[in-house]
């Protein structure tokens, strides 16, 4: 017994790291807190969770900050694999998963012009005005891969924050624009920047120009194709196996690891995991999904919705306490005259460049709409640009990633303003344009109205499709002739005159023929027995 007491008992907290213990606690405290105070606020028409995490955020980070008595503190320092590995891929693939897929590829042709060209445009803007006015701030020690930086720094929009201010049931059609285009604003942000940082030239060439252009052409289609690849194959392993004959647990578990694998395979080889996880999202909607058991289906409904919403709230919550992180403020010794302008000048940079794009684009695609009821309103174009006004950890991770260090003294005092400036200008629009999101849309679009653009006025049935292939019924009844037959429209002068329907027509088409059969998915009856798409799927 003597012996047994000289042994030393090691408790858990020796095993893990202090300071790990109270972070962790101080975040989980503060997502209960923010849940509740969500709740709480549900019917308010001024805040909403994203903000409520902000300023929850904010709070906290000041009582840190005045108990480490105005030292650094680890639990503010903002970790960017945390945010692009852990939070942001849930997310994005909730969005994915849960999108209107109608909705969404209806207006894909708008998402792409509005989500690349618009992005390029932007960029550009804010790279010449911050070359053109910082000098005369006093900002003097960037250079030109600086003000490049800045410029796709400043064109990423929160997505994010997106899905909190606007509703995919009440505004289908600004819901897909919006966010379709965030999703792939931060997608061509984010190959922007790494093309800037891949220069090694002080000049621009035309040369360079089309570099840039190649990069992100081969980035986006290969991100894309890698996350549909990866979504297929899952479909196509849950169909032709069947796990749920066994375990759910299985078929769930396999769902969410390929999800995430889909990210990190893109990570990987140099991608966008962005795009890759966003389209495996809509891939396994699409054909996945349905190959589960019943169970497995409000599983995998609610895990992704929950994992993506406690992701949201801790990534607001993670940028509301950096923002006071003590250091960045200490390094930057600028006046606050000097970064009030700076911030300002940013502010001005993020509100043209968004303004530069969406209302002559909305514009140039109104001139190509034939319908009256599917042009782009002035209101609608409004609010598209007002809602992507707001910047997100995005924008403040990228920051991070081009102006956290720098050997120079004086570089090192602009690099921390840069900081601090667009921690400011993200605190500022998330917390004032968020806020005045909702009651924009109402005041604008007066929701109690029915919106001119919406799924049942654009996208005509199955059968008025099909009449659209094989009947002539003007011209039959003009010649008066009804023993013959009706001419068939060509498949050429239906694509120029309908191309959506016409796409979504031999879309379908092939679907039924080729990929369900393979993949499965919703009505879908396989020659398998008690296979998880049967005839259950068929008539739902």
């Amino acid at each position: 017994m003597a012996s047994l007491e000289t042994i030393p008992v090691q408790t858990s907290s020796d095993l893990l790291d202090t300071k790990t213990v109270i972070a962790l606690t101080v975040f989980f405290t503060l997502l209960c807190v923010c849940i509740i105070i969500g709740h709480l606020l549900e019917e308010s028409r001024w805040a909403n969770e994203s903000i409520t995490a902000l300023l929850l955020g904010l709070c906290a980070g000041a009582v840190v900050t005045l108990l480490s008595k105005w030292t650094s503190s680890s639990i503010l320092k903002f970790n960017e694999d945390l945010f692009f590995l852990y939070l942001l891929p849930p997310i994005i693939f909730n969005a994915g998963f849960q999108v209107k897929k109608k909705q969404f590829f209806k207006n894909f042709t708008i998402i792409l012009l509005f989500g690349i060209f618009g992005t390029v445009i932007s960029f550009c803007l804010i790279s010449l005005g911050a070359y053109l006015l910082f000098k005369k701030i006093g900002v003097t020690s960037l250079d030109i891969q600086d003000y490049l930086a800045v410029g796709a720094i400043l064109s990423a929009t929160d997505s994010v924050c997106t899905l909190q201010v606007l509703s995919q049931d009440e505004t289908p059609f600004l819901y897909s624009i919006v966010f379709g285009e965030g999703v792939v604003n931060d997608a061509t942000s984010i190959v922007l920047f790494n093309s800037v940082q891949s220069l090694k030239s002080s000049t621009i060439h035309a040369s360079i120009t089309l570099k840039l252009l190649g990069t992100f052409l081969y980035l986006f289609f290969t991100s894309t194709i890698l996350g549909i690849v990866v979504g297929l194959l899952s479909a196509f392993i849950i169909k032709t196996l069947y796990f749920g004959r066994h375990s759910t647990d299985r078929e769930v578990a396999l769902m969410m690891i390929m999800a995430y694998l889909s990210y990190m395979l893109a990570e990987l080889l140099s991608l966008s995991g962005i795009l890759t996880v966003f389209f495996c999202g809509i891939v396994m909607s699409h054909y996945t999904w349905h190959n589960v058991t019943e169970s497995s289906r409000i599983t995998t409904k609610h895990a992704f919705a929950t994992i993506s919403f406690i992701a949201e709230t801790f990534i607001f919550l993670y940028v509301g306490m950096d923002a006071l992180d003590i250091s960045n403020w200490k390094a930057s010794s600028a006046s606050p005259g000097t970064s009030i302008a700076v911030s300002s000048t940013m502010l001005a940079f993020v509100l043209i460049g968004r303004a530069a794009f969406v209302f002559p684009l909305a514009n140039l695609i109104n001139c190509f709409t034939k319908r009256e009821s599917t042009k782009i309103k002035f209101q609608q174009q409004f609010i598209m640009w007002w809602a992507g006004l707001m910047r997100g950890a995005v924008t403040i991770a990228l920051s991070y990633n081009q102006f956290s260090s720098s050997s120079d003294s004086k570089s090192s005092k602009d690099y921390a303003l840069m900081i601090t400036s667009i921690i400011i200008i993200v605190l500022f629009n998330t917390v004032v344009f968020g806020s005045v999101t909702k009651p924009l849309i109402e005041a604008v679009l007066l929701r109690h109205t029915k919106l001119a653009i919406s799924d049942a006025t654009d996208i005509p049935s199955q059968e008025d499709l099909r009449l659209l292939f094989l009947e002539n019924v003007e011209e039959g009844d003009q010649d008066g002739n009804e023993n013959r037959p009706a001419p068939r429209r060509s498949s050429l002068r239906l694509l120029i005159t309908h191309p959506t329907h016409t796409v979504h027509y031999f879309w379908r088409k092939f679907d039924d023929k080729f990929m369900r059969p393979v993949f499965g998915g919703r009505g879908f009856v396989p020659f398998i027995p008690h296979s998880p798409t049967g005839a259950e799927n068929s008539t739902s």
